[in-house]
């Protein structure tokens, strides 16, 4: 059975760091793909101002362009509504029946897990891909305890410090500064085209995650 690797998020914008640890993690849980899976209304980022979705997946289309082993996935994009993981974990696991889903994250969503919607459903749907990060110190048996079919579930795969976050990019490019480097030049010549992450607006922090989970 091959291993599809899940890998989620609001990607506002895709940048270096995503792809990274996307590529990192592919190798070393031996992955046949990687599936990129844009949020349509992230549930712990709703009353925050979100790029469109058709922009978020152009800049994607863009920076997995030349890797056959990326792909993206439609599914939370397809679909009204706030988007929690365990919905498209359950819709992924229909399409790909045949294979062993991988859902990545970092340390800190690991910690941050059993505040998750129905979070032992994930740990049964996919294997649990952990990228640790420095600084992050995550006690696995407190997970374990309130997250009881994680237990066996988690790989913990070291990657490379990387200090770059989304937050930041759309905060420099409403400041004026410069971003190469930071994400592909096709997308930084997307963003500058379309007059992306211009406003105030653009520069607010994430929310803190409600309770519900992702």
């Amino acid at each position: 059975m091959s291993r599809l690797g899940i890998f989620g998020g609001t990607f506002d914008p895709i940048h270096h760091g995503h792809l990274i640890v996307a590529e990192v993690l592919k190798e070393e849980l031996q992955l046949s793909r990687v599936l990129f899976l844009p949020a349509g209304q992230p549930p712990h980022k709703i009353g925050r101002p979100i790029t469109p979705i058709a922009h978020r997946l152009a800049m994607l289309q863009l920076a997995l362009q030349g890797n056959p082993h990326f792909a993206i996935s439609y599914v939370d994009v397809r679909r009204p509504g706030p988007c929690y993981t365990v919905d498209s974990l359950t819709l992924l696991r229909r399409e790909y029946s045949d294979a062993e889903l991988v859902f990545l994250m970092g340390e800190d969503s690991l910690h941050d897990l059993p505040t998750w919607h129905e979070p032992n459903r994930i740990a049964e749907l996919a294997l649990l891909g952990v990228a640790l990060r420095p600084g992050i110190e995550v006690d696995l048996e407190t997970i374990f305890a309130r997250v009881p079919a994680a237990r066996d579930r988690v790989i913990l795969v070291p990657v490379p410090l990387i200090q770059i976050a989304a937050s930041d990019i759309r905060r420099r490019v409403a400041e004026g500064r410069t971003i190469r480097y930071q994400v592909p030049l096709v997308v930084e010549e997307y963003i500058a085209r379309h007059g992306l992450y211009r406003t105030v607006e653009a520069m607010m922090p994430p929310m803190t995650p409600r309770t519900s989970g992702v």
